[in-house]
């Protein structure tokens, strides 16, 4: 599999490395940061059999504002409801592929979490991420996910992002929502039950990046596949 990549941060390091390492060949990188390979500035000029986007939303917007027939896995977070939205149109030209998380055990949990609300819908949530220092945006994308998850399902509920700011007893309708950044944290994202004398906590930690660069490459390899279309973990495999 010839992939290109979106990006030449963190994350795509470790994916160039980690697909290297499975057999598939790195044909080019789109991005300003240094890299050993060669350097695109599109997504088809590349020739690649699918492009792997560990970016932000700066470098991704121009790039599939533009049309595109190399199939696409997405896994920038901010200004996630402009990119989905785009990604939609370009679905009608080329298969594409986005989560908010490239892990699958988060999906796992996504979908636990979906039961969990039926079971637990007289229950105040609260919802918590932890991250590294050097993650700029907040709340994360995951959370997001999950919060996603909860509104769907509680639909007259709202999160609340500041408490210090509500000076009044907690709403039934309130969504909790925390973050906090420090050391080296990979990612760590808390759902809470909180009943009557009793909690329940939904808890996804990760232990090392490697789970998302895997869960990006084996998404790829999935999608080169596809036919066109907007997929994401509930229709790829």
């Amino acid at each position: 599999m010839k992939v290109l990549l979106i990006g030449y941060g963190t994350m795509n390091k470790i994916t160039a490395r980690l697909a290297e390492e499975a057999g598939h060949e790195i044909v080019g990188v789109i991005g300003r940061s240094a890299s050993p390979y060669p350097e695109f500035s599109s997504i088809d000029e590349a020739g690649a059999d699918v492009a792997v986007d560990f970016s932000n939303p700066a470098l991704l917007l121009p790039l599939i504002e533009q049309e595109f027939k190399t199939p696409l896995v997405v896994a920038t977070t901010g200004e996630k409801e402009k990119i989905v939205e785009i990604l939609k149109t370009r679905a009608e030209t080329a298969p594409v592929f986005f989560s908010a998380n490239m892990s699958y055990g988060v999906h796992a949990v996504t979908k636990i979490l979906e039961a969990a609300l039926a079971l637990l819908d007289d229950y105040d949530v609260e919802i918590t991420e932890r991250h590294h220092n050097k993650k700029v945006d907040a709340p994360s994308g995951t959370l997001v996910k999950l919060l996603d998850e909860v509104l769907a399902r509680r639909t007259d509920s709202y999160p609340v992002y500041d408490r210090s700011n509500v000076n009044q007893q907690r709403k039934k309708e309130e969504i909790g929502v925390s973050s906090m950044r420090g050391g080296t944290i990979v990612g760590t994202h808390d759902v809470i039950f909180a009943g009557t004398d009793e909690v329940i906590e939904l808890r996804h930690q990760a232990q090392s990046k490697d789970i998302f660069a895997n869960g990006a490459i084996k998404a790829a390899a999935a999608l080169v596949n596809k036919d066109n279309g907007y997929y994401t973990y509930n229709n790829l495999f």
